[in-house]
């Protein structure tokens, strides 16, 4: 942890008698992208805020580049930049104004024409901030995390609530903070871009970090099984899918029952034949891969995204 540029260890943050961070622990190396993994309200948007200084902790130990973020006022401002969770501007600043005035904030200054063209905003210099789509705000907000142009960037669900495309958009910029050498913590719900974006990730639950490594790590946990998703046209009886050959581990998820197996073909057989000994009908079967998604399930016995 010495050489970490970020160091979290035994954190503690609650909100009255809801304790939302308990016990978190983790370290980033510089020049590499972390990444929080977990459902709404596992604690990732609480961690970050203390890493940025927005929130005070209970206890615990947080340092970012070797400062305490609650105790290093000004001189730790200038080495980080963020992206909070809803990023809202007033609806008639123009985006070059916006960004010459978080300018202004910082001694050490980024090239504001440099950052237009970067995050592809010089059509829209002159644009009120009410007249951006969701995407044009979103690479807006990550120009203004990088006009002190920053050691550390964080990123609280940089993608949330943006359609496909424009989330590829933000990925390719997140993967140029990477050939840039910039240290990215990143939270997210989505298994996708942890996997895509990630060097490592920590995954949380309920407060706390169930798992951390790299995503093939992590995935290496599943290795040798595929997650297979049925729905039927009536629910099967008791145990009966777990009992399958080559079933590892079953779960049922609002309807859709959740298969690990480690010899899929086997169980896609005797799926078919229990189906045909108790007429029911198979509605739907989908066959993925290892993911993150499967580490959750087999560590909490719920999906992700729940």
């Amino acid at each position: 942890m010495p050489d970490s540029i970020i160091q979290v260890d035994e954190l503690y943050k609650s909100y009255g008698a809801v304790e939302a961070v308990r016990g978190v622990s983790f370290a980033v190396d510089e020049g590499e992208i972390f990444g929080l993994l977990g459902p709404n309200g596992a604690g990732k948007t609480s961690t970050i805020e203390i890493l940025e200084g927005l929130r005070t902790r209970d206890r615990g130990v947080a340092r970012v580049c070797g400062l305490d973020p609650e105790k290093s006022g000004e001189k730790y401002k200038e080495r980080i930049g963020a992206i909070l969770q809803s990023t809202s501007l007033p609806d008639k600043i123009r985006v070059r104004e916006a960004i010459e005035l978080f300018a202004k904030f910082y001694r050490n200054r980024a090239d504001t024409e440099g950052l237009l063209r970067r995050f592809q905003l010089e059509e829209k210099r002159n644009a009120f901030y009410s007249q951006l789509s969701g995407g044009q705000k979103q690479r807006l907000a990550l120009a203004m995390a990088l006009v002190n142009n920053p050691q550390v960037v964080f990123l609280d669900e940089p993608t949330a609530g943006l359609d496909p495309q424009v989330r590829r958009e933000i990925y390719d910029i997140v993967e140029e903070l990477r050939r840039d050498k910039k240290t990215v913590l990143l939270t997210t719900h989505y298994i996708e871009e942890a996997e895509r974006l990630c060097d490592r990730v920590a995954i949380i639950d309920h407060g706390r970090v169930i798992a951390i490594g790299s995503p093939r790590e992590l995935k290496h946990r599943s290795a040798g099984t595929t997650r297979i998703e049925v729905r039927l046209a009536h629910m099967p009886k008791d145990g009966a899918l777990a009992r399958l050959d080559g079933v590892a581990d079953c779960r049922e998820f609002d309807g859709t029952f959740v298969l690990h197996s480690a010899r899929p073909t086997v169980t896609i057989v005797a799926l078919v034949k229990e189906l045909e000994a108790e007429q029911n009908e198979l509605q739907s079967l989908e066959m993925f891969s290892p993911s993150l998604e499967d580490v959750f399930i087999e560590l909490t016995g719920r999906r992700l995204r729940e």
